[in-house]
């Protein structure tokens, strides 16, 4: 379902949830937004962008490094241990879940980074529109919503027509790495990957090897502990 007052003609992979942050977590949003957050331009929705927004990297970080954006980014416990890990490149953060991205911000002030942003907003406008074509080295997307149900499968981010969207936003010889915790929706997302123009395998064998640079969360540990299988997908952005 789209939000109110929108023109979206897709649907989204995502709905809004309410519920209210906590005390630190709404300290962080007013105190270090100014920091960390890009304040997108709107189109018609909450989580929309303007078609004419530019997220330019050179601009925000104040450098020019390499950029790996994580679509879907929750808590923000993998990208801001990744960002510590690696402070020669530059993060972004792509999620619509305010609280998720206010925590985001604390952990990464209590680790004193400073190549990170984060962006409240819908991860395909990012891709399409928001970031200069080619400005990403590597888009991670990791346990995003699977979409149960068969009915709400077109919600599911990864969805034919995906590469190219994801493809715009990555530079020749990028890397698209995916992970999830549920069967089918890992077989749709190879499926959907293997016959993008856009992407060729960069992995042997029935799937890819666990992504080391991916810290180990609460919620994939959940899953873990639940029997259930971690499947990661890598893909490498074809030249133009």
């Amino acid at each position: 379902m789209s939000e109110p007052g929108t023109h979206r003609t897709s649907p989204l992979s995502f709905v809004r949830r309410g519920g209210r942050m906590s005390e630190g977590q709404e300290r962080a949003w007013e105190e270090l937004s100014p920091r960390y957050r890009f304040d997108v331009p709107r189109e018609h929705a909450s989580t929309s962008v303007h078609p004419d927004a530019r997220f330019i990297p050179a601009e925000e970080y104040g450098r020019t490094a390499p950029l790996v954006v994580e679509i879907g980014s929750g808590q923000g416990h993998a990208i801001v241990s990744a960002a510590a890990a690696r402070p020669d490149t530059d993060f972004l953060a792509v999620e619509v879940y305010i609280g998720g991205l206010a925590r985001t911000m604390l952990d990464a002030d209590r680790a004193g980074i400073d190549n990170l942003r984060v962006v409240e907003a819908n991860a395909p406008e990012v891709l399409e529109t928001l970031l200069p074509e080619g400005a990403a080295d590597e888009v991670w997307i990791f346990f995003s919503d699977p979409w149960h149900k068969t009915r709400h499968h077109k919600r599911r981010m990864i969805k034919e027509g995906f590469g190219a969207v994801v493809g715009r936003a990555l530079r020749d010889g990028g890397v698209l790495r995916l992970a999830t915790d549920w069967e089918d929706y890992a077989l749709q997302m190879r499926e959907v990957m293997d016959d993008a123009p856009e992407f060729a395998r960069a992995y042997d064998g029935e799937w890819a090897e666990r992504f080391d640079g991916r810290a180990m969360t609460a919620f994939e540990r959940k899953g873990l502990d639940k029997g259930r299988a971690i499947r990661d997908l890598t893909y490498r952005r074809v030249a133009r």
